[in-house]
């Protein structure tokens, strides 16, 4: 029997930060036929070749339908809340969003034969062993990771052959319209207005472009992979050493940056330590490459003029 093509791909989330890449990315490539959703009517981005249907994931029937009428080879969940403190004090609406959501997508995925793959992220760990590779025991320590890990158990119920689980870290890039910013505008705009930043110094990441993401999913996806796959940026820093890099980078105020420590923050959720990621399985199997920190930030804020160009 041959291989499954995979062409008709459905992207939930796409108004947000990696679904509007993943959207630019394969809506211009020929093999795909690219449907997007999100919750808003209209589309937060311009451009991309592809259609768009509003799409509340947590609403079975509609989940259903979708299915029938654009009957996906593959299913890309971009939708989820990550507000790592919100999702602490919301949380049935985090667990619909994070867990349920997505055993709903599976198990039309395996009623219709189509594959699943599902965003995840590095807070299902402990963060007491990072970098972590794909092999490692998740223990989150906060109600977003313990949904997010649940996510991924349901995702594996799209049958045998038919899912993919992409981790990932602390991401970060330029769209339009996004509801929130990411880490990289945060310190931009802060410093750039002069104003000083406390920023953790032992809480250890590897920063992933969105840019790198968007291309790992779009290979997993053309090489027809299955399993976990971690997906992030190469460079093991401090939150603290991020913001000092984007300012080195950006040729902003340095001293505005203030350290500090977890403990210092009064936030609902636990932050897992150190994590960050080994990626080798991903450079071997996907081809991937990502950009060296330094040279992302400039990418991005290279995008993000155009961006504001454009409107």
């Amino acid at each position: 029997m041959s291989e499954p093509v995979f062409n008709r791909v459905l992207i939930t989330g796409a108004n947000g930060l990696l679904g509007q890449h993943l959207v630019q990315l394969m809506g211009r490539m020929p093999e795909y036929d690219v449907l997007a959703t999100g919750r808003d009517r209209m589309p937060r981005f311009s451009g991309g070749s592809c259609g768009y249907t509003q799409l509340d994931i947590t609403d079975p029937a509609a989940i259903e339908r979708i299915f029938a009428d654009f009957a996906p080879d593959v299913v890309v969940n971009c939708a989820a809340m990550t507000q790592v403190d919100q999702c602490e004090s919301e949380r049935e609406t985090c667990w619909q969003v994070n867990a349920t959501a997505v055993e709903t997508l599976a198990r039309n995925c395996l009623t219709t034969g189509a594959k699943l793959v599902q965003i995840s992220t590095d807070f299902v760990f402990d963060g007491t062993d990072g970098p972590y590779r794909e092999d490692a025991r998740p223990n989150p320590v906060s109600y977003y990771g313990r949904s997010k890990l649940a996510g991924e158990n349901h995702a594996r119920g799209a049958g045998t052959e038919a899912w993919a689980i992409i981790r990932t870290v602390l991401v970060f890039g330029a769209a339009e319209n996004l509801n929130r910013g990411n880490f990289v505008t945060w310190v931009n705009d802060n410093l750039e207005q002069g104003k000083q930043i406390r920023v953790v110094t032992d809480q250890w990441r590897t920063p992933t472009y969105v840019v790198d993401l968007a291309s790992a999913v779009e290979r997993l996806i053309r090489f027809r992979k299955r399993g976990t796959f971690h997906v992030s940026g190469r460079d093991f820093l401090s939150i603290n050493e991020f913001a000092h890099l984007i300012a080195n980078t950006l040729e902003l105020d340095e001293s505005l940056i203030l350290p500090a420590d977890g403990t210092t923050f009064s936030q609902p959720a636990q932050r897992p330590p150190k994590t960050g990621f080994i990626v080798l399985k991903a450079e071997t199997e996907l081809g991937y490459h990502p950009h060296h920190t330094a040279d992302a930030i400039k990418d991005m804020m290279r995008r993000t003029k155009a961006l504001r160009t454009q409107a």
